[in-house]
């Protein structure tokens, strides 16, 4: 089984009749995602390859059953987006778009820590649980169905390692991008729980970034709580103090968030960290194998 998405996901995505929500929408269907709805606000009535379009997401969660949202709304506009898609009752929220203001962010977290809503994101590749559904922008062929679970800041480096984990026979339970914006929906912890609990899952890769203390916080779950193999790697090892590396999100700064203290927090609790991207596959396969 996967994890938050699978065969039974029936998603609504919001935004569906911008250039990039109708271009992965499609992408979606054809991975096999069951996408039921589309919303645009005026634009109800309207259809997208024969998936209807409408008004509201309450409308999408009340006609079509839809429980996933796939987010595609520029960012003035995407907190809102989200705010709406918990209200009506959507309990996985995916937000693709990045940039969304910090302040606004502040009033979203809080709004879905209290109606129980799990939003990932913003500023993530999605989430997929390969031969079963994918809600995002992952690429589908990369990926094979499987026993290891990924937990990833970086969109591009989710590929990359997924790449190498097919290649080496390892295909993979969930996939799921936590998001590179300061403020994101959900931890490694959040997920490394749900794998923890997930019996497909036989191991998880973790992919951390400079910035924040989200890698060194689940180095001490792992350690208490977490009984199956982890394989971390830790971008941004060269990056100055003070400097933005690609995400929002990945900076150090005050003196915490260092490559090295990430590392060194991973491997002092046990964790296989690899510090070569090009050999992840091949110490994924001796600790997963």
């Amino acid at each position: 089984m996967g994890i938050l998405v699978d065969e039974g996901t029936k998603v609504v995505v919001q935004g569906i009749t911008g250039k990039e929500g109708a271009f992965h929408a499609r992408q979606m269907i054809s991975y096999g995602t069951n996408v039921v709805a589309g919303v645009t606000p005026g634009k109800g009535g309207e259809k997208l390859d024969g998936v209807p379009v409408l008004d509201r997401v309450k409308d999408a969660a009340n006609l079509y059953d839809a429980n996933v949202s796939c987010i595609f709304v520029p960012p003035p506009f995407a907190a809102d987006a989200i705010i709406e898609a918990a209200q009506a009752g959507i309990k996985v929220i995916v937000c693709i778009t990045e940039g969304i203001p910090t302040i606004d962010m502040i009033k979203v977290a809080h709004f879905i820590r209290n109606c129980g809503a799990v939003l990932i994101g913003p500023n993530t590749p999605g989430i997929i649980s390969p031969g079963k559904t994918k809600v995002g922008i992952m690429p589908g062929p990369i990926h094979k169905e499987g026993g290891i679970g990924v937990i990833s800041r970086s969109g591009t480096l989710t590929y990359e390692v997924v790449d190498q984990l097919t290649r080496v026979g390892l295909g993979q339970s969930t996939c799921i991008g936590l998001g590179g914006d300061p403020i994101v929906g959900t931890s490694f912890i959040d997920h490394l729980k749900r794998f923890k609990n997930d019996k497909q899952t036989n191991g998880v890769v973790l992919i951390g970034e400079i910035g924040g203390s989200a890698e060194e916080e689940a180095a001490e779950y792992i350690k208490d709580e977490f009984d199956k193999p982890v394989v971390a790697f830790i971008a941004g090892q060269t990056a100055p103090p003070g400097r933005r590396m690609g995400h929002a999100g990945a900076i150090i700064s005050g003196g915490k968030g260092k490559a090295s203290d990430k590392i060194d927090a991973l491997k002092s609790h046990g964790i296989a960290v690899v510090l070569n991207l090009g050999q992840l596959g091949k110490t994924a396969r001796e600790a997963f194998i």
